[in-house]
């Protein structure tokens, strides 16, 4: 599809903008038991690890699963409020837990399959968690640690049989497959519905909470980027412990209808991938940049995309390479879209939108979102600095409140009537926004401040740079230098000839003085369990 059409409005498109919170809204009676009524419709299409179709769940089946859940967890005592550590595959049964704690009142705390028991441990006890729903990859860890989680009262095992633990299955098949609303406490929108814990790039990761207003507006995600119709098949590739997922596999998707590829693989499988696509005839698809790169640099000869109407990214910058190479490959442009655990969607490329490669887009209506200083001043184009989101009234939609128990960490990103997302950009004159790096990571030497993604998304360009990370070396002269950690693409050799190669090809493709004046080739680098490089990490070696 085209990048732009003459058309396209955007002022038209954000002062046209409208919408409300009802202030007892709940995500799982209002728009799921909405949708489910008296409709056979798949919701989920699931698909296991061996890339083979398994069943499909219709909107009827997800609505009752979840008041099932819903009913099981009030039978054990489980109250409104109550914190639910959830660390499942990509099973429909993610999907009945989270929507049957929304449905009791109580909040679910999702986290990903990469969990130590360490970490484990450290998220039930920073929430109080008192229960821990888990498949049976994490039934061991959870029993080493269960001892140092005061709060943790029972534990629920998904698809497996174990002493001392209730089956998801047994508890729920006992329980009605309805709930009346009006026999469970009362939630409002702005009630405590999830509790994401973020990245941990910089530091421990912190607890978002997200109330049940959250889901509604991921409205903005679902029709300005998202562009999703009734009729779509959609597939996002993600971790089901991510803020990512409640973006790819959640709420913008059963908000409008959708069908939704569950696939539960492991890892990137080009065959499974490709097959999925095209036996399943997916046409919305969401992936992160390095899976779009890689899966366009492979032989797409004989696949068939002929059912894809709209590609976009997230979850890392979008590099302009990798939206090039996936153009040639399947003809579809890739909408880059930024957000956080603590927003929706707040900027993205939007259908009919020029796309301008290596940009997030514009800001998403109903939000006002600039590029500042430490000072809260809005900054001139092309100047660096902190991608905020003004506190107006009413309040941005979709943006959280404050760090859950962490008033000091709140009191340091709600500043000067803005929230600081802790990442920097620049803004062009016409609005665009160009990712720049997170505030910490900002390089400056010599007088310039440089972007680690800039410098990062010109060495990836280099054929025998697989994958590479930027960081500030401190320097006598200039107070830092350019460092480049570079993993080598297969078949490549370390050798003083390269790198002096791979210094003059960024030179040439991008500013002299962004190019690395060192640089070390490594066999992997530091990463959050999310995937994100921690170059905290390696600023640290140097």
């Amino acid at each position: 599809m085209t990048g732009t059409t003459n058309s396209f409005d955007y002022n038209g498109l954000r002062s046209s903008f409208s919408l409300n919170c009802p202030e007892d809204f709940n995500f799982a009676y209002d728009v799921l038991s909405a949708k489910a009524a008296g409709s056979q419709k798949t919701a989920l299409i699931c698909i296991n690890r061996a890339g083979e179709h398994v069943e499909n769940v219709s909107y009827l089946q997800l609505d009752q699963a979840a008041s099932r859940c819903a009913n099981a967890f009030l039978a054990l005592g489980v109250a409104k409020s109550d914190t639910v550590l959830v660390v499942l595959p990509r099973l429909p049964e993610w999907y009945y837990v989270l929507f049957g704690c929304a449905k009791m009142g109580a909040v679910a705390m999702p986290g990903t399959n990469l969990l130590t028991a360490k970490d484990m441990e450290y998220r039930i006890n920073q929430a109080s968690a008192k229960v821990a729903v888990v498949s049976d990859t994490h039934a061991g860890a959870i029993e080493r640690i269960k001892d140092n989680c005061p709060s943790l009262e029972h534990l629920i095992l998904v698809r497996g049989m174990r002493e001392g633990w209730h089956s998801f299955e047994k508890i729920s098949k006992h329980a009605l497959a309805t709930i009346d609303r009006s026999m469970v406490p009362p939630t409002r929108s702005d009630d405590l519905m999830l509790i994401y814990f973020t990245s941990g790039t910089t530091a421990m990761p912190k607890m978002v909470g997200r109330d049940h207003a959250y889901s509604y507006f991921h409205h903005i995600t679902k029709s300005y980027w998202q562009d999703l119709r009734a009729e779509d098949v959609h597939w996002t590739l993600t971790d089901t412990g991510w803020a990512k997922a409640a973006w790819g596999l959640l709420y913008p998707q059963i908000l409008a209808g959708v069908s939704i590829v569950l696939y539960d693989g492991e890892g990137f499988d080009l065959e499974a991938h490709l097959k999925i696509i095209k036996e399943h005839r997916v046409t919305t698809f969401c992936a992160p940049p390095t899976i779009y790169r890689l899966m366009a640099q492979a032989d797409l000869s004989g696949a068939d995309f002929s059912s894809l109407r709209h590609c976009f990214g997230a979850g890392e910058p979008l590099n302009p390479e990798a939206m090039r190479a996936w153009k040639v490959a399947t003809g579809c442009e890739i909408y880059d879209g930024y957000g956080q655990t603590e927003t929706i969607n707040i900027v993205a490329n939007f259908p009919g939108m020029e796309i301008r490669p290596g940009s997030m887009g514009k800001p998403c209506p109903g939000l006002t979102v600039d590029i500042i200083d430490e000072q809260g001043n809005i900054l001139e184009d092309d100047e660096i600095g902190h991608i905020a989101v003004k506190i107006t009234d009413p309040y941005p939609p979709g943006l959280f409140k404050g760090y859950y128990r962490d008033d000091a960490k709140t009191a340091e990103v709600f500043r000067n009537g803005w929230y600081y997302s802790g990442d920097t950009a620049t803004r062009d004159k016409d609005g665009y926004i160009w990712f720049v790096g997170r505030s910490d990571d900002i390089i400056s030497s010599a007088g310039y401040r440089i972007s680690p993604f800039e410098v990062e998304s010109s060495l990836i360009e280099h054929p025998a740079v697989a994958e590479s990370a930027v960081v500030a070396k401190p320097d006598e002269i200039r107070g830092s230098i350019v460092k480049a950690y570079i993993i080598l693409a297969e078949g490549q050799e370390a050798t003083d000839e390269l790198t002096l190669d791979i210094q003059n090809f960024v030179k040439k493709h991008s500013a002299p003085y962004k190019y690395p004046r060192d640089i070390e080739f490594v066999s992997s680098l530091p990463k959050t369990i999310s995937g994100k490089i921690r170059r905290v990490e390696l600023r640290k070696n140097d």
